[in-house]
């Protein structure tokens, strides 16, 4: 049976997708998630989302309760998890609007607790560390871009996204260091997302929709908060419209 996880990012908090749904309001022993769980299906699929950073987004990147969040979803016996988030492009081929089904991940934040495993009991025979070197599904990566041509949704099949920690955007000598690092896109949440889901064992896909050029291209404005909801906004029909058309296909 599956059962998909959705982590809405910024302006897909609550999207009206799903039918015979309801809120379920959840703990768990990382705390509350942040959202109430919206649960109920796409076509004949069990879904569940949560607004990642509260429905009205009024929690921070930093501030989000990553590992209720996990933990919540797996608790549901969701079987797979498709995160959407806003990135910003450091490439100039991934224009606005685009979508980047992503393949790996730099994690340059700092202040966030990064894994289940706070501590070993028991030593070294109990340490738990997850290997990660492919740490996004490739089965449910596939399925994305399978859709995304069907629907001819413009895409980039994979990228790299630099995650950071936040509120602020990145000086220009940074976004400049986050390019030649390798680094396609940037955002602020979902390396972490990711760690949690592969310690959570839940295969975990995202899919970044590019609003703006972060700092580094100097004939193009500096990101702002307005551009990117501005450009989220009017191409958010499209993510709505690939994840209908991608869940019920996904298989277990």
């Amino acid at each position: 049976m599956v059962k998909i996880g959705i982590i809405g990012g910024s302006g897909l908090d609550d999207p009206k997708i799903l039918m015979d749904s309801k809120d379920v309001f959840a703990d768990t022993p990382y705390g509350k998630p942040s959202s109430p769980l919206k649960i109920g299906k796409i076509g004949k699929s069990d879904v569940v989302i949560i607004a990642r950073h509260g429905r009205d987004h009024s929690i921070t990147p930093t501030g989000v309760n990553y590992k209720a969040n996990i933990h919540a979803l797996k608790e549901r016996g969701c079987t797979h998890i498709i995160a959407t988030t806003a990135c910003g492009s450091l490439r100039e081929e991934i224009k606005r609007g685009d979508f980047v089904v992503l393949d790996q991940f730099i994690d340059f934040t700092r202040l966030r607790k990064l894994s289940f495993y706070d501590e070993f009991p028991g030593g070294a025979k109990n340490a738990k560390h997850t290997p990660m070197p492919d740490p996004f599904d490739d089965n449910l990566r596939k399925t994305i871009i399978k859709s995304c041509k069907t629907l001819k949704i413009p895409h980039h099949e994979k990228g790299t996204v630099i995650t950071i920690e936040g509120n602020r955007f990145s000086t220009r000598a940074e976004s400049h260091m986050f390019r030649s690092w390798g680094a396609d896109v940037i955002n602020m949440s979902i390396a972490t997302e990711c760690i949690l889901a592969n310690e959570a064992g839940i295969p975990y896909a995202a899919v970044a929709m590019s609003t703006d050029y972060d700092s580094w291209m100097k004939n193009e404005t500096s990101v702002t908060w307005e551009e990117i909801l501005d450009t989220f906004h009017k191409n958010v029909g499209k993510m709505i419209k690939l994840l209908t058309y991608t869940i019920p296909k996904v298989k277990p």
